[in-house]
């Protein structure tokens, strides 16, 4: 039974004589308590024994001295300039002694009033747990929050300038009821940002309802979203839509444009007059709900292709929400791998803790057109081939790893120049220009176009692999690999002088 809000515990506990230190010190978990400006002020035995730091050597010192964090990576400092708490976060960091810890972490502001005064820390090792817990029961769990939703803004990952201008853009819109209109490539989180935006809103408490355009037929989209009336066709009863269902909550329209034109005409009433009417029926029932809606391409785009009513662009896209694609926050690419490998370590009970070199390289020369959604796919099925091994690796990622190395060589420099002195060079065959007589399989033509890049980059640096990689645009470690899968020798691009 709760307590009531003005609730008195003076009577049951003598709040002022109570050692919360010493409790903190007994826990299990790694506590840290730091100042607003980061100044470690409290740090328990726990904390020590997961960064083999002694308490001595750490109390009065800033996070950012005592780990390789800055102001924007150190979860500590973001909690403190953001005023809000992250909880359950996988985190991977390294101490100034050089020693990497592999944690979930929850950080939570500390009030006075309306004033932060300071955070506190608490950190799990995930070594620890994953040692002490049978693997079948670490599982990943992310209950329903009671309204139809599971996430809220404290779930988005991403210290990102831009990406947290947008997150603060979407923490402003959620306190009005206009509509929202959430544009982002697939992949990019449209469903999360929804959810937070209605867990931030007043209607929290309310149902949050969400349709899928794209899903669902076109001839029956109207009787699920508006709601049938008895008779109204063969089989048709009494049935509430979403939007009654989710009267008093919020609704999202998910992809959106795949709604046909002449539905569209008919919601964009619903918006303006706030009623509607079920299939088969002459009764108008009012409607409270706060719209949000989602798109993949630019909206404008959608209206010249005759795709989207211009009135109704304006009435449901009062506030615009535009998310970033994952190619354009590659700074939040690290803390991204790290949340999916706590994720499927905890599902497939795995045990890795890094990614190879070489596949990060080749993860930041990728555009990623399945943006996050892509990158967490990637990361489980090469999880699910490292089996007991540590550290994700290229071998891992089996056919996996062939949309990685799809590079637009036709964006490229192609001026590979010779040095001047080539004339005593003569290659055994001359390269034939790839002019294809018929139509080919465009896997096939983006393949021959790679292997005539790379073989006319290796051939005007003599072998010289870093200078190749260069003129190419890739990473070195990229190009190895692209001379593996293709066969080609260095050797052979080395001139010899003519004896």
């Amino acid at each position: 039974m709760p307590f009531p809000e003005n609730f008195n515990f003076s009577g049951l506990l003598d709040m002022e004589n109570i050692d919360f230190l010493s409790v903190l010190n007994r826990l299990d978990d790694g506590v840290i308590i730091a100042d607003v400006n980061g100044t470690i002020l409290f740090y328990n035995t726990a904390q020590s024994k997961i960064d083999g730091l002694a308490s001595r050597d750490v109390i009065g010192l800033k996070v950012t001295d005592i780990y390789e964090l800055n102001n924007r990576t150190s979860m500590i400092m973001q909690v403190i300039f953001r005023h809000a708490a992250i909880k359950n976060r996988a985190f991977f960091y390294k101490t100034s002694s050089g020693k990497v810890a592999n944690t979930i972490t929850s950080v939570y502001p500390l009030f006075n009033g309306e004033t932060i005064n300071g955070v506190i820390c608490f950190v799990k090792d995930y070594e620890l747990l994953y040692q002490s817990t049978p693997s079948s029961a670490i599982t990943e769990s992310r209950p329903d929050l009671g309204n139809g939703t599971q996430y809220t803004f404290a779930d988005l990952i991403g210290n990102d300038p831009n990406f947290q201008r947008v997150v603060g853009m979407a923490r402003k819109a959620a306190s009005s009821s206009s509509p929202i209109m959430i544009q982002g490539e697939t992949g990019t989180g449209k469903e999360l940002f929804a959810q937070s935006i209605h867990n931030h809103s007043l209607r929290r408490e309310q149902k949050y309802v969400a349709v899928n355009c794209a899903a669902i037929p076109h001839d029956l989209l109207e009787g699920i979203l508006f709601g049938t009336a008895r008779g109204a066709f063969t089989g048709a009863l009494d049935n509430p839509g979403f939007f009654e269902i989710a009267h008093g909550g919020t609704l999202f329209l998910d992809e959106l444009l795949a709604m046909p034109i002449d539905l569209q005409a008919k919601l964009l009433r619903v918006v303006q007059e706030k009623r509607i009417r079920r299939v088969g029926s002459a009764k108008e029932t009012p409607v409270d709900i706060k719209i949000i809606s989602s798109v993949s391409q630019d909206p404008r785009t959608a209206i010249r292709e005759n795709r989207l009513r211009t009135d109704l662009f304006y009435r449901l896209a009062v506030v615009m929400v535009k998310l970033p694609p994952l190619r354009e926050r590659q700074d939040n690419m690290n803390e991204l791998i790290s949340h999916f490998i706590e994720k499927y370590n905890n599902r497939l009970g795995t045990n890795v803790t890094y990614i190879s070199e070489e596949v990060l390289d080749l993860f930041t020369t990728y555009q990623w057109p399945g943006n996050v959604r892509e990158l967490e796919h990637l990361i489980e099925g090469a999880m699910n081939m490292a089996g007991k091994e540590e550290t994700i690796g290229i071998e891992h990622f089996t056919p996996g790893l062939d949309c990685l190395e799809q590079v637009d060589f036709t964006c490229l420099e192609t001026d590979f120049s010779l040095p001047k002195n080539h004339s005593s060079f003569k290659a055994e065959k001359p390269f034939e220009a790839f002019e294809p007589t018929q139509p080919q399989n465009l896997a096939k033509t983006q393949a021959d176009q790679e292997k005539l890049a790379i073989k006319t980059a290796l051939s005007a640096t003599q072998g010289n692999v870093t200078k190749a990689a260069k003129n190419l645009g890739i990473s070195r470690q990229l190009l190895h690999y692209k001379i593996k899968k293709h066969g080609f020798y260095r050797l052979d691009f080395i001139r010899r002088p003519i004896i």
